[in-house]
């Protein structure tokens, strides 16, 4: 979580983040997999599955309780806030708000339109955040891609940069 725009308070109460539906599977975080060891010595019992191009995530499929895709399924390393050392945090967890999306011919940093706490800031802070993101954003792409995914509409699109981190707009 970006803490220029969001409070560690504000965010352990909810938990939006950290809870997933069925149907979103695709948006779990990936994990360093320089990380998996410690994380699995310090949580024997969390499970992880392996994506496409080689990144991880956790397993949370065993968490539901019902066949309903909108039935949602905590993270489980989320007690009432994260309990993972802050080294051991995905980057996805690191950037939320944001999401690195494709564009046609860039990438996006856009704005998850879900968190209810992001809305006590004004655009200028939430650019300013981007901004000071964007760059580690594209740099971890270029070693986990399964970070980025498609353009979707219903989220704002706070900046556009090229495949080098440049800010185009």
């Amino acid at each position: 979580m970006l803490r220029e725009v969001l409070s560690p308070d504000d965010c352990a109460v909810c938990g939006f983040c950290c809870s997933f539906r069925r149907q979103s599977l695709n948006l779990t975080p990936c994990f360093a997999k320089e990380t998996l060891g410690e994380i699995r010595r310090l949580y024997p019992e969390a499970r992880f599955r392996d994506l496409p191009n080689g990144a991880v995530t956790i397993d949370i499929s065993d968490n539901y309780r019902t066949n309903d895709s909108e039935e949602e399924a905590l993270c489980p390393f989320n007690r009432k806030g994260c309990i993972l050392p802050g080294h051991l945090k995905p980057f996805d967890c690191e950037l939320w708000p944001f999401r690195l999306m494709r564009g046609e011919d860039c990438l996006i940093l856009a704005l998850v339109p879900t968190c209810p706490h992001i809305k006590k800031n004004d655009g200028e802070k939430l650019r300013a955040a981007a901004l000071s993101a964007a760059k580690a954003a594209v740099k971890y792409a270029e070693t986990v891609p399964e970070i980025v995914i498609d353009y979707r509409a219903d989220y704002e699109v706070i900046l556009r940069m090229s495949e080098d981190g440049r800010v185009i707009g």
